[in-house]
């Protein structure tokens, strides 16, 4: 039942950043009859953080309470709450860093962080479905974040950033609680090397099998959906076309890297995905980039998609994960009309374009970028690479430069790069304290697109929730669809 609401969903919220789409607005939007999607990644920074502020509400410890393992349990609590919260100026306790060898408390932690928030956001959603949002870049967490969200019922998958051809598999795998040896990408090897994911070695045997989530693969292009479409063993059951204009990282532009005058990247016609082809794929599928307006909703619908995923509207709702100083900084630039996002080809450790919002006081601005030391310590974004002597190490470009070339890496890659982990996590109010009483500066990402939130903002002056930009985006009467259009849709 709930996978039939998921493909009648119009809607899908982005998920989005480290925290941004927390289990509140999730909830939120699933209560509202749109797909509400948590952001999968640093889920365990988020559980330990949370714990070391108190968990002044007490949703952290009731979630960790349904955990299959209460031992386990536990065991997280006494190891990172901190009754009344840390005291002002101490940093957060630190957790390992992925690796392929991971330690077994290492994934349990995983696990169980993505347990809590499918909990939380299911719970707040009342019965409706939730998905969960990875990143295929991010490869060495994928298999705990998918498992600890399907021990909690998660309905949906959605993975972007990369080409996610193992989803379908790993989740069959996981369903039956099997072990795996997930590929993992090691650059200059000639081969991947493999993450072994044991959930009986975790948490012990399990009296079911778990439901099998849907998987949504997000793309950019009919190429990379057609090659999963075309076999049972990689195909997804629909897909995000997501369009440049959209918020977080976007696919780089097909063929030589052109930049305009103001250094972001240009995209043309091969870069905008023609609605027909999906269409004659057979799979549901939902635009994104550029749909966060009825009429737009309404075209999308008109041209064969399931619906459309939106973004920036919700990043900017009041359940949003997004910092109120921060949200309020955005509103008073889109009120004024002068937010610009840029899309910024270094910022990313992953490679990828990324849009960046620039806004004072954080990371966009060169002298707050200057002044902050490179600390890799979250380090989601590291890859494994082979060094000189075949052995496998970890580096991120947004790592201190000396140490990046230490591992092989190039000083040019370094140029520019921004620590993501980092900055992402203090823009939801969870930001590491540094020696000497520094304090992470954080970045924003959004999308392109801000006609949605002006709108709303001229029709709720003082912030808006999740459930007013569901009845916003879907107030235009709805057309059926015509089937594959001609033409192709800009997004």
């Amino acid at each position: 039942m709930r996978h039939h609401q998921i493909i009648q969903a119009r809607i899908i919220q982005g998920g989005m950043g480290i925290g941004v789409s927390g289990w509140q607005l999730a909830g939120a939007v699933a209560r509202a009859h749109g797909l509400g999607v948590v952001s999968g990644v640093a889920l365990d920074t988020i559980l330990v953080r949370g714990l070391q502020d108190g968990d002044e509400d007490g949703n952290l410890r009731r979630a960790l309470s349904l955990f299959p393992d209460q031992e386990l349990a536990a065991w997280v609590l006494a190891r990172y709450f901190v009754p009344g919260g840390r005291g002002p100026g101490k940093p957060y306790r630190p957790i390992a860093r992925l690796t392929l060898n991971p330690s077994l408390d290492r994934q349990r932690l995983a696990v169980i962080a993505a347990f809590v928030e499918v909990t939380l956001a299911k719970q707040a959603a009342n019965g409706a479905a939730v998905g969960i949002n990875l990143m295929e870049k991010v490869q060495l967490a994928v298999p705990a974040a998918a498992y600890g969200a399907m021990l909690a019922g998660v309905d949906a998958v959605l993975v972007g950033a990369g080409i996610p051809a193992r989803l379908p598999w790993l989740l069959d795998s996981l369903s039956d609680h099997g072990r795996v040896e997930f590929p993992i990408d090691v650059v200059g090897a000639p081969q991947p090397h493999t993450l072994d994911f044991d959930p009986l070695a975790l948490i012990g045997p399990q009296p079911r099998a778990l439901s099998r989530p849907l998987f949504l693969a997000i793309v950019s292009s009919f190429t990379l959906a057609s090659f999963l479409a075309r076999d049972g063993k990689t195909r997804p059951d629909g897909f995000v076309v997501e369009g440049a204009v959209a918020g977080g990282h976007n696919a780089p532009p097909r063929g030589p890297l052109r930049l305009n005058e103001s250094g972001e990247p240009v995209y043309g016609p091969r870069d905008i995905p023609d609605p027909a082809q999906f269409v004659a794929l057979g799979l549901p599928f939902w635009l994104a980039g550029g749909f966060s307006k009825p009429e737009a909703v309404t075209a999308a619908l008109s041209m064969g998609a399931t619906g459309v995923q939106v973004g920036t509207p919700f990043a900017l709702a009041r359940e949003s994960g997004l910092s109120g100083s921060l949200r309020q900084a955005l509103l008073e630039h889109i009120a004024n009309e002068d937010l610009e996002v840029r899309t910024d080809v270094r910022a990313s450790p992953t490679s990828f374009p990324f849009k960046v919002a620039q806004l004072s006081g954080t990371l966009s601005d060169p002298a707050a970028y200057e002044e902050r030391p490179r600390v890799c310590d979250l380090s989601y974004l590291r890859v494994p690479c082979l060094d000189e002597n075949g052995d496998v190490v970890y580096r991120c470009p947004a790592e201190p430069v000396d140490a990046y070339i230490r591992k092989g890496g190039a000083r040019s890659d370094t140029v520019g790069r921004v620590c993501l982990c980092n900055a992402l996590t203090a823009a939801v109010g969870i930001a590491q304290q540094r020696p000497g009483g520094v304090t992470e500066s954080p970045i924003v990402t959004l999308g392109a697109d801000v006609d949605g939130a002006m709108a709303l903002l001229r029709q709720h002056p003082n912030g808006w929730g999740a459930a007013d930009v569901m009845a916003y985006l879907t107030r235009s009467p709805i057309v059926a669809s015509t089937g594959a259009p001609s033409m192709s849709l800009a997004v």
